[in-house]
């Protein structure tokens, strides 16, 4: 009898040699696992069995991997390891922008694997808790969830509603750094299928509201060539990237 708080992963994989090793490891940790051996499968089976956590190969049949993550951000947020031949840094730079939470190169060691689903997981999870909270307090800064409220120095600062969210979303796993597809997806969700840059633009709105100077934010950073991260520290950056944030 599986226990009820058992994690599922959904192994996404055409290399049944692969896939396989990969169950065994994850089974062993505690884990129960589905394969999907092509990416229409795997889009399935996302769909219907709502799995915590997918392994994701890029080359599949029928469907690239590409697509399906593409696929699951249109509308949900479940956690994307990618696991892929494909190991360059622009590679693995494209894999994080589409949505990937982690990104890990064949060949793999499983049992690195194992932890690096244990630590998205973790992640994933004291984001949820985080959201949930009465409140998250970064120095001057306030975060209400529940009441979609925002204070500075005990002051309410007037945001939008996708303002909030993103500040929300970001606050909510400080220190991690999130990329733009990511947070487009997180925040825009069904919304929103178009350039990626209305990140930038939120964000420079939102840093003129929160940050004293917002050419050198001392809470949303940029991180050069994937996304931004809510830095929990407060610590003012020595300079932005006018290229990312225009």
């Amino acid at each position: 009898m599986e226990p009820k708080n058992q994690q599922t992963i959904l192994i996404v994989e055409d290399e049944a040699t692969l896939s396989n090793l990969s169950q065994t490891y994850l089974n062993a940790a505690g884990f129960r696992t589905l394969i999907a051996s092509d990416g229409a499968q795997a889009i399935e089976m996302h769909t219907n069995q709502h799995p915590d956590l997918i392994i994701l190969d890029i080359f599949l049949p029928k469907v690239d991997g590409r697509e399906v993550l593409k696929a699951i951000r249109a509308w949900s947020d479940t956690p994307v390891i990618i696991l892929s031949a494909l190991n360059s840094e622009e590679d693995r730079i494209k894999g994080l922008d589409l949505g990937a939470d982690d990104y890990i190169t064949k060949p793999f060691s499983p049992r690195e694997v194992v932890s690096r689903v244990k630590s998205v997981l973790r992640r994933f999870q004291t984001q949820q808790s985080n959201m949930r909270q009465d409140k998250l307090e970064f120095g001057p800064i306030t975060i209400y969830p529940k009441v979609r409220r925002i204070e500075k120095n005990g002051d309410v600062i007037d945001l939008t509603a996708k303002e909030f969210m993103l500040l929300l979303t970001l606050a909510s796993m400080p220190n991690e750094v999130l990329t733009r597809e990511s947070l487009l997806s997180r925040v825009w969700g069904f919304e929103y299928l178009g350039d990626s840059r209305t990140v930038d633009v939120h964000i420079g709105t939102l840093r003129k509201k929160i940050e004293e100077n917002p050419a050198k934010p001392r809470y949303i950073k940029t991180i050069w060539r994937v996304g931004y991260k809510f830095d929990s520290s407060g610590l003012e950056e020595e300079s932005d990237d006018p290229q990312l944030d225009q």
